[in-house]
């Protein structure tokens, strides 16, 4: 297949050359350019503390070498993606995790350490920082999808599921952690019934726009930048997602019709948020260039040819499209 540098894929290619760090440029090689996933899981494992924890920026909002909960929900998503979310790597993060939990079982979004690290300002530092749907429900999620069994889980799990089912005023971003849990949680039924009820809730209080035709009339996230607003494909990033029931069949057709439309000239998607380092944007790009298209291509969307002469979609490439949520063994 000869190279093709004016689709939506080449023009990604070309982005990602140019501006990612060596992980991304590596994961979409895996995803789209026919990769092995061992270079991926290389470039991932620098990001690895002895700890069993993930640092170093791996999320760009958080700097220093530090192992975060928001990296090892990074590390995990990539891990799933390479079906490698598995073995003694993931029985020593749960120790961390175990270790770095806060007295009700869950995650912190940034725990404190002894010396400061630049974070971004919408994720303080507290001392005494409470648990956060945010940031559990994505590793607990993870961890079922996978079929992790580790002591860890039961209490954060429980944590997750009164979370959930108690949600009345929620903030976008933590009802993201909410569709993460669930799902990949076993509890299939209670997972659809707290579904059920969430998007009830999304609707209700205006949490996703709709129609990005009108997204000046709709709010924005909390606290965040301007135009920072979530659609119904941040929620529903899979057609197995539960998350895919809350929306009409012409809701998603819009809202990737949006994301598809929002590459912008230089083959890369944007970040609507608040812009806090020139490091941590620039970073943050590629990842959500990868994750825009991976969105788009579960769904069916036509990428078009790679940019690279040569290339094709080869075996690996088409065994990242994995399935939804599974049942315990």
């Amino acid at each position: 297949m000869a190279g093709d540098e004016t689709s939506m894929l080449g023009r990604a290619e070309q982005f990602i050359w140019l501006t990612a760090r060596v992980l991304e440029q590596r994961r979409f090689t895996f995803h789209f350019l026919g990769g092995g996933p061992d270079p991926v899981d290389t470039a991932l494992g620098s990001y690895l503390n002895e700890d069993g924890g993930y640092g170093h920026a791996l999320d760009p909002d958080l700097r220093g070498p530090l192992s975060q909960p928001l990296h090892c929900a990074h590390a995990l998503r990539i891990l799933d993606g390479l079906n490698r979310c598995a073995g003694q790597r993931i029985e020593r993060l749960c120790r961390h995790l175990t270790g770095v939990s806060t007295p009700d079982g869950a995650l912190p979004v940034v725990r404190p350490a002894p010396r400061a690290y630049p974070t971004a300002p919408y994720h303080p530092v507290l001392d005494d920082p409470p648990g956060a749907l945010a940031t559990t429900g994505p590793v607990v999620g993870l961890l079922h999808r996978n079929r992790v069994w580790h002591a860890w889980l039961f209490r954060a799990t429980e944590f997750c599921w009164e979370q959930v089912e108690t949600l009345r005023h929620c903030h976008p971003y933590e009802l993201q952690g909410a569709v993460a849990f669930l799902d990949g949680v076993p509890d299939r039924a209670r997972a659809a019934a707290a579904a059920d009820r969430l998007g009830r809730l999304v609707r209700e209080q205006r949490l996703v726009v709709l129609d990005p035709g009108r997204r000046a009339d709709a709010p924005v996230v909390p606290g965040g930048a301007p135009g920072e607003q979530l659609f119904p494909h941040d929620l529903a990033r899979r057609p197995e997602s539960v998350a895919r029931g809350w929306f009409t069949d012409e809701e998603i057709a819009r809202s990737l019709d949006f994301l598809a439309a929002e590459q912008r000239a230089d083959g890369g998607w944007p970040v609507h948020r608040r812009a806090w380092a020139p490091g941590s944007a620039l970073e943050r790009r590629p990842i959500a260039t990868v994750e825009a298209l991976l969105t788009l291509r579960a769904y069916g969307r036509p990428l078009g040819a790679p940019a690279g002469a040569g290339a094709v979609a080869g075996p690996a490439a088409a065994a990242v499209t994995r399935p939804g949520p599974v049942p315990p063994r």
